[in-house]
């Protein structure tokens, strides 16, 4: 019998978003349904406001999620009911040519639930395939991760967007290792996530590059041994500062976490030889970047693009919990603030200003 509960939704472009009455299905095969504790105020969820992800409205916002699974479906063998899961947005599907490859973490047929959950009876697109700013929701049973229940629901449910892509985009993506230099532009949550994940793989120089001097304080709490202000300075300008830093070479991992051009030629030109690029930034569809063949061939090394951290969530979930029960990987750190279901909107408002590293949503 559906479940009713309170969700945030979104049901038309550029519109506030409402605490509203939706309906949650039992699990059908392959499904669960989860009792979300806390979900963090994401991105992605206002893109999905703005229409900037796609025109499916009305969504069903938060997918950055943990809590514990309280209905389980047929043939589900993953998770049982009562196990706190952390909410994923790669349920891997074991059979597409990149997983039969043994590369699961690029799964290319990464699937959700088959039943919608509803809103007065219109099917509602949920955020990722997710939907968790609401009190109950319904997943795919490979989206539910289980980890250690040691772990405080506000902190652990970062790892299933934000924290993972930054930390996967350093560690997993990046490679970055012991005495590597790191440059990262952007040092929101996925930025500040690049830093930690660098700081906790060994990187001896980790430089953050933002426009906010409050952002950039962020930075050095997460790890950063210098930071760069960038506003106002040239491309060549933030290059040479960076060079400058690093012994007139420039970096051996230079990370992207805006989804600018002007960024990502910086980070571009701002490595070393041989060095990797990593976009983890998102772009809008319009965006492009000129650069001369030339440079792209005699700077060697690779550029590279990161895909949720290139994350496998049953691998990486569990691991980065027990890095945070052990006191080494700082989560709680990006935690700004916990809030109410029905304070969603003004959250937005306020990462659209930066006042925020992350708002969280206790349900």
């Amino acid at each position: 019998m559906p479940h009713e509960v309170r969700g945030v939704v979104a049901r038309s472009k550029g519109a506030p978003v409402a605490v509203e009455t939706i309906q949650v299905p039992d699990p059908g095969p392959g499904e669960v349904v989860v009792d979300v504790q806390a979900c963090g105020v994401c991105h992605t969820d206002l893109h999905y406001r703005e229409g900037a992800i796609n025109d499916e409205f009305p969504f069903l916002l938060g997918h950055e999620a943990a809590g514990t699974v309280s209905q389980v479906g047929a043939g589900v063998s993953n998770v049982n009911e009562g196990d706190f899961v952390i909410l994923n947005w790669r349920a891997v599907c074991g059979q597409c040519r990149s997983c039969l490859r043994g590369r699961p973490q690029y799964c290319f047929e990464t699937h959700n639930a088959h039943q919608k959950m509803t809103l007065d009876g219109v099917e509602l697109t949920a955020a990722l395939g997710i939907g968790a700013f609401a009190e109950k929701t319904l997943v795919a049973a490979g989206q539910a991760t289980k980890v250690d229940d040691s772990a405080e629901p506000e902190i652990a449910g970062l790892i299933g967007c934000g924290v993972m892509a930054g930390l996967g985009a350093a560690m997993n993506t990046g490679g970055v290792t012991r005495g590597d230099s790191v440059a990262v532009w952007g040092c929101g949550g996925v930025g500040d996530a690049a830093i930690e994940g660098s700081r906790i793989a060994g990187a001896h120089t980790i430089i953050a590059i933002d426009l906010d001097d409050r952002k950039l304080k962020w930075a050095k709490d997460f790890g950063a041994t210098h930071v760069i202000n960038s506003a106002g300075m040239s491309t060549d300008q933030v290059v040479e500062a960076v060079q400058a830093l690093t012994g007139g070479n420039g970096v051996d991992i230079a990370i992207e976490a805006v989804g600018s051009p002007a960024a990502y030629e910086q980070a571009f030109y701002a490595r070393d030889l041989a060095g990797t690029v990593v976009l983890v930034g998102v772009p809008n569809p319009e965006m492009r970047i000129d650069l001369p063949m030339i440079e792209v061939f005699g700077r060697g090394g690779s550029l590279k693009s990161s895909w949720y951290g290139d994350c496998l969530p049953t691998r990486d979930f569990p691991m980065l919990i027990d890095l945070h029960l052990q006191g080494r990987l700082q989560l709680d750190r990006f935690v700004s603030e916990k809030i109410g279901i029905e304070d969603v909107e003004a959250a937005f408002h306020k990462m659209e200003q930066g006042e925020v590293l992350r708002s969280v949503v206790m349900i």
